[in-house]
């Protein structure tokens, strides 16, 4: 039996190429009237980092500072849908259900496998930086998507994206 799509989860480290991943994602949630969740993961500062930045200000000024930039990228990443919807699918029918924005922390593999669990997503959709064209390098694919497509037991779809 073919499962539904009824949830997809886009996976994108919001980089200039990876508009032809978030088509591909919207198509598969257009065909499948799905809901499409726009996943951003931000890797978690360092250690060394946080020490610096504690030793100059205090606990409640990085706890502001953290909170504005998850805001400003939540913006972005909205910004960047309603973009792609007005641009890319004009002339199409619209999407059936807007997709949503969302921003985790954590190490991007295991975050992105936890989230599509929470939702039970039915499909996760990441692009792929294609690095070279010889064929050890076509072997090999991104290090965050190999390591989804690894741990993941839901169907993964990787969209080449250029660089």
């Amino acid at each position: 039996m073919i499962p539904d799509i009824k949830t997809i989860l886009y996976a994108s480290d919001l980089g200039d190429g990876s508009k032809k991943a978030f088509y591909m994602a919207a198509k598969e949630a257009f065909k499948h009237n799905a809901n499409l969740i726009f996943l951003n993961v931000v890797e978690p500062v360092g250690t060394s980092t946080t020490t610096l930045l504690e030793g100059y200000l205090n606990p409640q000024v990085i706890a502001g500072m953290r909170s504005e930039g998850f805001g400003n990228l939540k913006a972005l990443m909205e910004s960047r849908i309603s973009e792609f919807c007005l641009q890319e699918l004009s002339g199409r029918e619209p999407l059936q259900n807007h997709p949503v924005a969302r921003i985790e922390e954590g190490p991007a593999a295991e975050t992105i496998i936890q989230v599509a669990d929470e939702l039970d997503a039915d499909l996760i959709v990441m692009g792929t930086r294609t690095r070279t064209h010889s064929v050890l390098g076509r072997f090999f694919v991104g290090s965050t998507a190999q390591s989804v497509i690894q741990l993941s037991n839901r169907p993964v779809m990787i969209v080449p994206i250029e660089n």
